[in-house]
Formats: C-alpha cells, sequence, structure tokens
C-alpha cells in the first residue's frame, strides 16, 4: 500500500518565497533505515543557511534537520527499536515532511513523559547547548561566560545549562524585551560597541573566559573584546552573516585568544557519542534545569512564513512546524 504525504523543499536558493509544497510517495525504509511519521518539526537557523546557499547542498533541497515522529517500518538489520515507539534525529535533510526516513544509527529514543513537540523543539539545540558547555569549553563553577542571543532557541537552552554548572553568565539580547526573558543576573540588550563596556562593568575589569557566539559577522568584534588573556572564542553560528576572514595577530593582539568554529555532527558522530549527549540533555529536562519553551508554532505548509518570522529576529524560544 502506498502513503501519500508531503514535504517542503527548496529548488533554487533564495528568501522564504522558495519554499515550495510538494507532494510525495513515502517509500519503504532500506536496510539500516527507520520509516517514522512526523509529529513534529523543530525550526533552526541552520535551516535559513541551506535555503539561502550559504551551507551548499544539492538542489532540490529537502529542508530541516530535526525533527520527531512513531515509527511505521523498519528496514533489514534494524534492531533495538520497534514500529509504534517515538524517535527523533537531527540528521539533516528531509525533516520539513509528513514521513521520513532516518539511518537508525542516528535515532534517539525519546523518553516517555517528553512530548514530540518539546523533544523536536530541543534535540539540536538542546544537544548544541550541550557540547558548548561540556566539551568544546568544559564550563565550571568560576567562570565567566558571555552568551549571545540568550533568549533564542540555543541560548534559552545554554544559560541555565551553565548556570547550573555554577558559572557567571553575561547575557546579550537583541532587545530588553527579550533581555527580561533570560534568567540571570546579567542580562543585557546594549549595542555591540557598548558591550566590552558592560562585560569590564560587570567583571571588574576581569572579562570573561569563554564568548558563545552565535550571532556571526555583527558581534564578532565584540565577542573578541569581551575575553580576558588566553580566553576562548566560540563561534557556532552566522544569524547576522558569516564571520569575515581573521588574521591570527588579532587573536595574539586580543591576549593570545583562542578560537574554534564548531558544529554539532563531530560531537554525535557516533552512537555512543550520540546517546551520550541524548541522555544528558533529557536528564536535564527531568531534573528541570532545563524548561524547554516553545515560543510560537506554524503549520508545516507555513514553513516560509516560519523563516520569515525567525530571521527578523521576532521569535523566542523555539519554534515548531507541526504537519
Amino acid at each position: 500500500m502506498t502513503t501519500r504525504g508531503y514535504r517542503m523543499i527548496v529548488r533554487a536558493h533564495g528568501g522564504p518565497e522558495v519554499i515550495e509544497r510538494e507532494a510525495w510517495d513515502v517509500p519503504s525504509p532500506g536496510p539500516g533505515e527507520i520509516l517514522i511519521e512526523t509529529e513534529a518539526v523543530g525550526l533552526n537557523f541552520i535551516d535559513t543557511y541551506y535555503r539561502k546557499g550559504l551551507y551548499p547542498d544539492a538542489l532540490p533541497i529537502q529542508l530541516g534537520a530535526e525533527s520527531v515522529g512513531r515509527i511505521m517500518a523498519l528496514g533489514d538489520g534494524v534492531s533495538g527499536f520497534s514500529v509504534g515507539e517515538r524517535v527523533g534525529t537531527t540528521q539533516n535533510g528531509g525533516a520539513y515532511s509528513t514521513h521520513r526516513l532516518i539511518p537508525a544509527a542516528q535515532a534517539i529514543r525519546i523518553p516517555d513523559g517528553i512530548a514530540s513537540e518539546t523533544a523536536a523543539a530541543i534535540m539540536l539545540k538542546g544537544l548544541t547547548a550541550c557540547y558548548l558547555a561540556e566539551d568544546t569549553f568544559a564550563a565550571e563553577a568560576g567562570h565567566i561566560a558571555l552568551v549571545h542571543a540568550a533568549a533564542g532557541g540555543v541560548g534559552s537552552l545554554l544559560v541555565p545549562w551553565l548556570v547550573d554548572k555554577g558559572v557567571t553568565v553575561i547575557a546579550h539580547s537583541g532587545s530588553p524585551e527579550k533581555a527580561a526573558q533570560v534568567p540571570c543576573p546579567h542580562s543585557l540588550s546594549c549595542a555591540f560597541d557598548e558591550l566590552p563596556g558592560a562585560v569590564a562593568e560587570i567583571t571588574g575589569g576581569a572579562m570573561c573566559h569563554v564568548a558563545y557566539d552565535g550571532v556571526g559577522a555583527a558581534s564578532w568584534s565584540a565577542s573578541l573584546a569581551s575575553l580576558r588573556r588566553r580566553g576562548m572564542m566560540v563561534s557556532f553560528g552566522n544569524a547576522s552573516g558569516a564571520v569575515p576572514p581573521i588574521s591570527l595577530l588579532d587573536l595574539m593582539r586580543g591576549g593570545s585568544l583562542y578560537a574554534t568554529r564548531p558544529t554539532l555532527a563531530d560531537y554525535i558522530a557516533t552512537p555512543e557519542m550520540l546517546a551520550t549527549n541524548a541522555s544528558k540533555l533529557f536528564d536535564r529536562i527531568a531534573s528541570g534545569v532545563l524548561d524547554p519553551h516553545i515560543g510560537q508554532t506554524f503549520r508545516l505548509e507555513e514553513a516560509a512564513q516560519a523563516h520569515r518570522a525567525l530571521e527578523s529576529r521576532a521569535t523566542t524560544g523555539s519554534t515548531v512546524l507541526i504537519p
């Protein structure tokens, strides 16, 4: 029996208007694959990078990385999963769809008690917060961290994760309204050129051990200027555009700074790494450290509208698409 569904695709790079709805016949899973019926899709800024062509992918592009659904069928060789179970993935490509084929090796079992919408809203962003706080820079009590876009999808998870570890967080957001939503004593919304001075005032001139920057070009200079000697610059996103080419001499002049450009795939590269980090994430949800906030929900066919809201910084917390 053929299952009919639809997916949102991009045939040419451009603005949100290039996102199209396409009907498709859902195939059976191949060896090592799982077929899921989608219950919720997480919207992420990286989706806009593929749509615009900032990140390369073959056209037509099947948008989306993060989704949760119930297993409809298992391909040959798949063990450890059962039809009817809920699983999710952060595998790039194909999330904006009513049905999805995913590699079993990249499937994340969703614990009971966590809604599909919550899991879809938090997996990619939560696993990103996990590697940023635990691995890229092993944050610990006594450290001072600058977190940009603190009211956004990753920031709203990274801030409480760091606070729970005893880190002093200086949060920065794009507006006073967003800054007011961030649960930490030092929540700023000043202009980027004023930020290093504000950090110096808060820290008594000591500055930050680490800057977590998913904004990109607009915030790069402010982040570097907010670091102390031998501080770590963690550039993990490009919401305002790609960071321009940098000179290593700038890192020297800034105080022998370190800089890294991590990506989630390298921190969940094996099923074991994925399971370990997913367990850390779900444990923090269960313990109340993380309280995922879904700021807005769109129908899947409204993906273009959701992209416009995200890129105009009109969203707070996470955004979920529902088929």
